[in-house]
């Protein structure tokens, strides 16, 4: 990830590295420069007004922590652009939170800015650590450096975002309504997204519902995959779908601290669709590919788990939870990946399989990802 900032730093005056909370996004920009600004802090807000002149005439990259937090920051950042567009690697601005900074770069900053996301800790980021154990605390540094801290960290880690965070940020909800919808969307992680179900429960209306998933996508929870709509004539799911991003924090929201418990669980294949997919996605973004994750799915039962576009290929793909997939398994795959024009299909599963051809086949989450990086590289 540091040489992808280091790539976009030359090319850009100003680069956007955003994702949520404790993912290091702190650390890899301090060890990239020492003019640091923590712009939540009035302080230094001050200490960054008083110094502008001389910051803009040296020639060290200056770091931007939580930039959405001081709105007044961006006009600043376009005339100082401006006044030598020539001129890159100047800015280093940091977010937690999506939308509000991605409205500021618009409205300030369009096409002066490159924007990277950091997300938490991928499989191949975490050398020997076992996949199993991975899947189950998920990739923030903490639960995967310190084993003993899952997964309390991870409900203090939510607990602070609904009570301080999230209201901060502009999410008007109550700390503990945000935390009931918390635990709602981890009930229905991976399941059609159904807003008025949810706002019943909760004694909200549907538009109030998604308006606050918007939030917690903004702030890199969860993640929502729009439908795949190709011109078919079948009866198409139009709903999207919603899974918490970080594993981890999706099994702290259930209480499960072991993997033995997790594979008891009636929902686990659909923390096991939503780990993969995250790992796809998140993998692509760190090469410099990011991609619009979507899934398919027919009301007679057509289905995949994920399909994107990557260059001109068409890709979908099927987790299954399984060390042992049937044959007939991937012959399902591959008619609905022809059903929708996919020149590329695999079906991802806890097998040792690698992909039988560079496009197609059965492959282990590992084997997947590396085909991947190899063929970006």
């Amino acid at each position: 990830m540091t040489a992808l900032v280091r790539a976009r730093l030359k090319d850009y005056p100003a680069v956007g590295l955003v994702g949520p909370r404790q993912t290091g996004k702190t650390t890899l920009a301090r060890a990239l420069s020492s003019v640091y600004f923590d712009l939540e802090q009035p302080a230094e807000r001050i200490r960054l007004d008083l110094q502008w002149d001389a910051l803009m005439k040296q020639k060290k990259l200056v770091v931007l922590d939580e930039a959405q937090a001081w709105p007044e920051v961006f006009p600043r950042l376009r005339g100082a652009i401006d006044a030598d567009r020539r001129r890159t690697g100047r800015f280093l601005l940091l977010g937690s939170v999506s939308p509000a900074l991605t409205r500021e770069v618009s409205e300030s900053l369009a096409g002066r800015l490159g924007l990277i996301e950091l997300a938490p800790l991928l499989v191949g980021e975490l050398g020997a650590l076992p996949l199993a154990d991975r899947w189950l605390r998920g990739g923030f540094p903490a639960g995967v450096v310190q084993p003993r801290l899952f997964p309390t960290w991870h409900t203090d880690y939510l607990t602070l975002l609904a009570q301080r965070d999230l209201p901060v940020w502009g999410l008007p909800a109550k700390p503990a309504v945000t935390e009931r919808l918390m635990r709602m969307i981890a009930a229905v992680h991976g399941q059609i997204w159904n807003a008025s179900q949810i706002g019943q429960s909760l004694g909200l209306s549907y538009h109030t519902v998604n308006s606050y998933l918007d939030f917690l996508e903004g702030a890199f929870l969860v993640r929502r995959l729009a439908p795949w709509l190709p011109n078919l004539k079948k009866r198409l799911v139009r709903s999207p779908r919603v899974y918490w991003r970080d594993t981890g924090l999706l099994h702290a929201l259930h209480g499960i601290e072991r993997s033995g418990d997790l594979l008891h669980q009636p929902w686990v294949g659909a923390s096991w669709e939503g780990f993969v997919i995250g790992q796809i996605v998140e993998q692509l973004a760190a090469l410099g590919q990011p991609v619009t994750p979507h899934y398919f799915r027919t009301s007679d039962g057509y289905e995949l788990d994920l399909v994107f576009k990557l260059g001109k290929h068409l890709w979908a793909v099927e987790a299954k939870l399984t060390s042992n997939p049937a044959p007939q398994d991937f012959d399902r795959l591959k008619a609905v990946a022809d059903l929708i024009g996919a020149d590329r299909c695999v079906l991802v599963s806890q097998a040792t399989a690698e992909i039988s051809n560079g496009h197609s086949g059965l492959a282990s989450l590992p084997s997947l990802l590396k085909s991947l990086a190899n063929e970006l590289a």
